[in-house]
């Protein structure tokens, strides 16, 4: 019998100042069994970072063909497709395609994914940001994760602060593009 989902429960007082973002969220987040801790991290600092009026997670590596997170509009057209980790470049270029914006949060080496999606046939590449998100905030987040718990953000200058319980990271986040 297939394992299902894990179900985290997470409470965010988000303080986005670069974006002038300020948010209580209540978050429920599925973690299918092959996806990793930091990978659910990765896709819910994205979210906080993206957090907007119409985002979601998407069924994502449950689905196949949708992105990690999504913004719709009102008239349910996807506005923002949203990817987390090393996306390949067809997902990239359907979701450009799909989009009125498409970017890529990672976890991973940024320089190295770039290297790889260059040259590939990506709708608007060069419009492709590509984040990459401090190894060591989402390590160390991902180690104290639980199923409920509570967490306060804040963004600023390209830098999050983080703190869960009485544990406090920091950590920047670089911008790539895909050459």
């Amino acid at each position: 019998m297939a394992q299902g989902a894990t179900i985290y429960s997470l409470t965010i007082d988000l303080a986005d100042m670069d974006r002038g973002v300020y948010a209580a969220l209540e978050l429920r987040v599925a973690r299918q069994p092959s996806e990793s801790a930091a990978y659910l991290v990765a896709r819910v600092l994205a979210y906080c970072r993206e957090y907007t009026d119409g985002i979601a997670f998407s069924q994502g590596i449950a689905a196949g063909d949708e992105p990690a997170l999504w913004v719709r509009d009102a008239t349910g057209q996807i506005t923002a497709w949203i990817e987390v980790g090393l996306p390949d470049a067809a997902r990239l270029h359907r979701g450009s395609k799909r989009s009125g914006r498409a970017v890529v949060y990672t976890h991973r080496d940024a320089a190295q994914l770039c290297a790889q999606l260059s040259g590939q046939k990506i709708y608007r590449a060069e419009d492709i940001p590509v984040y990459a998100l401090d190894r060591r905030l989402v390590d160390g987040l991902a180690a104290r994760l639980e199923r409920r718990c509570a967490l306060s953000l804040s963004i600023t200058e390209g830098q999050i602060f983080a703190t869960l319980g009485d544990l406090s990271l920091s950590g920047a986040v670089t911008e790539h593009h895909i050459a």
